[in-house]
C-alpha cells in the first residue's frame, strides 16, 4: 500500500514484536505517561464528543480548540537517547489501547534530494500523501522524520537556500492540512537541534517532548537488565553506574546507545569465546570507549 522510495521503512501496527520491546525499553513508561494524554486527545475525536454529550449534554466549546491542533509531535535530544524506537512503541502502544491499526512510516534521508529545484519541497509533498493516503476511518497513519532540522531549519537564516525556504514552507503547509485528517494522522519531528527548527513548526507542535541521556536510575536499570546472569556484585554495579555518567565523563554522560551498541558488545567482544564477561573485563571495556559526544 505505501510506496518506498521515500521511506526507509514502513512498520504495519499493532506489532507484537513492539509491545515485547515497550516491556525492556528503560524509561519509557514516564515518556509514554507524558505524552499519552496529549495524543489520545489528538487520536480519538469523536471519543472526545461523546464524552462531552455524556457528562455535559452538549459540545464544549473548548473541543474545537482542542481538535484543532496540529498533530506534530516534536522529540528533541541527543543522538542515541531513544527518540526513534520510543516514537515507535508510543504510536504502537496508542493504536493497541484505541483498538485501531496503523502504519509506522520512517521517512528517508532521501527526501533532502540532490539539489535539483524544487526537489526537495516535491518529495515532502509526496510525504505527505502517502501519509493521507494510509490515514482511514479506523487506520492511523503515523510519519516519523529523522533529523528534522535537515529539512525544517529556520527561515531566519540569511544564508538559506531558496531551496530550503521552499521545503520548508512546505512542510508547514502539510502539517497544517493534517489537521483536516481529524485524528487519522500523527507527524514525529526528531532533532538534536531543537534551536535550528523553524520557530513556525515548533510553534505548531502539540508535544515537544525532549530526551536527555540516561539518568543514574535509568543507566542502573539497563545495566541490571542487559546483565542479568553475569555475576556481579552491587557494588560493582554501582560502580558501572557512576562511570558511565557525566561527573566522570566531563560533563557528557553515556547515551542509551553508548552503553547497548558500544560499551557492552565491546565487553562481549573481549570475552568471547573463551572467557567469562566479569566485572573486570566491563571495566576494560570502559577504558576503550567514551561517550558520543553532544550535539549543539
Amino acid at each position: 500500500m505505501v510506496t518506498t522510495t521515500i521511506f526507509d521503512s514502513t512498520t504495519e501496527l499493532p506489532n507484537a514484536e513492539l509491545v515485547e520491546r515497550a516491556k525492556h525499553l528503560v524509561g519509557f513508561d514516564d515518556r509514554f505517561k507524558q505524552i499519552h494524554f496529549n495524543l489520545k486527545l489528538l487520536l480519538d475525536p469523536k471519543g472526545l464528543n461523546v464524552w462531552s454529550q455524556k457528562h455535559h449534554h452538549c459540545e464544549l466549546p473548548i473541543l474545537r480548540s482542542l481538535t484543532d491542533r496540529h498533530p506534530l509531535i516534536i522529540l528533541e535530544g541527543d543522538a542515541g537517547t531513544g527518540k526513534t524506537v520510543s516514537a515507535e512503541v508510543i504510536a504502537n502502544q496508542m493504536l493497541v489501547e484505541l483498538n485501531k491499526t496503523g502504519y509506522f512510516m520512517k521517512l528517508s534521508t532521501r527526501v533532502r534530494g540532490d539539489g535539483v529545484h524544487g526537489q526537495m519541497a516535491k518529495l515532502v509533498n509526496q510525504a505527505f500523501e502517502e501519509l493521507k493516503k494510509v490515514a482511514g476511518e479506523k487506520r492511523i497513519g503515523f510519519l516519523f522524520i529523522d533529523e528534522a532540522d535537515a529539512i525544517a531549519t529556520t527561515r531566519a537564516t540569511a544564508q538559506m537556500h531558496q531551496e530550503e525556504k521552499a521545503a520548508v514552507n512546505t512542510l508547514i503547509q502539510k502539517i497544517d492540512d493534517t489537521r483536516a485528517l481529524a485524528g487519522r494522522a500523527i507527524v514525529f519531528l526528531a532533532t538534536n537541534r531543537l534551536h535550528f527548527l523553524d520557530e513556525a513548526i515548533v510553534r505548531r507542535a502539540a508535544v515537544v517532548m525532549k530526551f536527555d541521556r540516561p539518568t543514574a536510575e535509568e543507566r542502573r536499570a539497563l545495566l541490571t537488565q542487559e546483565l542479568a546472569g553475569v555475576k556481579l556484585t552491587p557494588k560493582e554495579v554501582e560502580e558501572l553506574v557512576d562511570r558511565t555518567g557525566p561527573e566522570k565523563n566531563e560533563g557528557v554522560g553515556y547515551s542509551f546507545s553508548d552503553l547497548r551498541l558500544r560499551l557492552l558488545p565491546a565487553a562481549v567482544a573481549a570475552a568471547y569465546p573463551d572467557s567469562p564477561l566479569t566485572f573486570k573485563v566491563l571495566h576494560n571495556a570502559l577504558t576503550q570507549t567514551v561517550p558520543s559526544p553532544q550535539i549543539k
